[in-house]
């Protein structure tokens, strides 16, 4: 039986507009786009130009300094645009999509009868090496520095977050082959997550991984938390993490020999008519599932991810590399209120209990709904981070880049996602994710 774990802090935020589980159909765009930013901690060098025939799996672009590092295209096609931004960077690379994909033949393989060395290879040549990140700095991770352990969260507790049994039905054989291949790349163990709802057979009866059940609210779903309280990260120390719909792209790469970048995806938040889930490659434009689907004559927010992590996108805009998730919410910048903060309507919603609780869910839009200030100490943080740190004070000492105090306040451990509910109840109004953010990435540049 799984070690069970019971998690006590963090906050469920009652929204509107779960995913029906109720699978819509494929859905396919003329172009997709593959933007090099989604893969942070990585300089990406073109591999291609346009007007090149690409397939299934071809390389798009690699690392600069991990040239190895490749990162492939999801569909077969022609490369039809590289669009750079400031400083010539690359915002995205488009593909205009063929009828029928061809792949790449990377042959099948049997994981069983590979060395470590043959598996890493495999899933670098491959170009899907991007799903697995690293800790510390939750950047993709440096393929030469061996994983103390490796980390796989098999649930999600974000608000409105879809379901990993529905996303996961039907890919068990390809789930283990993605467990042993791990099991290849550390000396240590491979930790998988599950919540007590999990029911999905790859997951509750995964071999080659050490089982552990989480119960609780979000951010209970977060790698982050699940490290601190199985095995936190040290200084000097790396682990590996992976979503469980991750290790299913690498266990499909062995077992069938292509690369397949089909996600199963949530259609979520209130202002969808008809929830629910579809099929789609990364980089997908998602247009065609909005058209007509969503609440019309009010101002939208479009969201590749769940509302609190998610990024901001466009209503044709792609869907994300990591993502298994799509939402839609009101941006509510044409909604006014006369003394707003002293209403006492039930539509408004605090976890505070600044407003009178009612037992519903709620239709949140994206306003902050105040100004940014100085951080006000009042243990707010502490009421929804799970983790064994301290969460103003590792802000303060960002903020302050404070690398001795950032080191002791486990500024290893943490992502920004694991500040998202911090953020969420933070009546200073700072984006504690960006800040998380900017704390890793300067003490990278700065200790490596």
């Amino acid at each position: 039986m799984a070690n069970r774990i019971k998690i006590k802090k963090g906050l469920r935020i009652p929204l509107l507009g779960e995913a029906e589980e109720t699978l819509r159909g494929r859905v396919t765009s003329e172009y997709v786009r593959i933007c090099p930013e989604d893969f942070h901690g990585i300089t990406p060098k073109l591999a291609v130009k346009v007007d090149d025939a690409v397939k299934a799996g071809t390389p798009l672009f690699f690392d600069k300094n991990h040239p190895e590092m490749f990162f492939a295209s999801p569909v077969s096609g022609v490369v039809t645009a590289i669009e750079r931004g400031e400083k010539r960077r690359i915002l995205y690379i488009e593909v205009k999509a063929d009828s029928t994909t061809q792949y790449e033949d990377f042959g099948k393989k049997t994981v069983a009868s590979l060395s470590a060395e043959e598996v890493k290879k495999s899933i670098l040549d491959a170009g899907i090496w991007f799903v697995i990140k690293q800790r510390p700095y939750d950047v993709v991770a440096v393929p030469g520095k061996e994983p103390r352990d490796i980390f796989v969260t098999g649930f999600d507790t974000a608000p409105l977050a879809p379901s990993a049994d529905f996303i996961l039905n039907g890919l068990e054989a390809d789930l283990q082959a993605g467990f042993d291949a791990l099991a290849k790349l550390t000396a240590g163990k491979v930790y998988l997550s599950v919540s007590p709802k999990t029911t999905n057979g790859g997951l509750r009866e995964a071999k080659n991984v050490v089982i552990t059940e989480f119960d609780g609210p979000h951010p209970t779903g977060n790698v982050g938390v699940q490290i601190n309280h199985i095995k936190p990260v040290n200084r000097g120390e790396t682990v590996w993490t992976l979503s469980a719909p991750d290790v299913a792209l690498i266990g499909r790469l062995f077992n069938q020999g292509i690369v397949d970048l089909t996600r199963t995806v949530a259609l979520t938040g209130s202002e969808v008519k008809q929830t629910g889930y579809y099929r789609m490659v990364v980089g997908t434009q998602l247009n065609s599932i909005f058209k007509g689907n969503v609440t019309e004559g009010i101002s939208l927010r479009y969201i590749s991810g769940n509302p609190l992590t998610g990024r901001k996108i466009n209503a044709d805009g792609v869907l994300r590399a990591y993502d298994t998730q799509v939402t839609v919410i009101p941006e509510g910048d044409d909604v006014h209120e006369a003394f707003g903060w002293a209403s006492l309507s039930p539509k408004r919603y605090s976890a505070g209990c600044t407003y009178p609780t009612y037992n519903k869910k709620y239709r949140l839009d994206a306003r902050l709904l105040g100004g940014p200030r100085a951080i006000i100490v009042s243990n707010e943080y502490d009421k929804v981070f799970p983790m064994d740190i301290f969460p103003e004070q590792l802000i303060k000492s960002i903020i302050a880049f404070n690398i001795d105090k950032m080191e002791q306040l486990g500024i290893y451990e943490v992502a920004p996602e694991d500040f998202a509910l911090c953020e969420f109840v933070d009546t200073s109004k700072l984006e504690l994710q960006r800040i998380v953010r900017t704390g890793l990435d300067l003490l990278r540049k700065e200790m490596e």
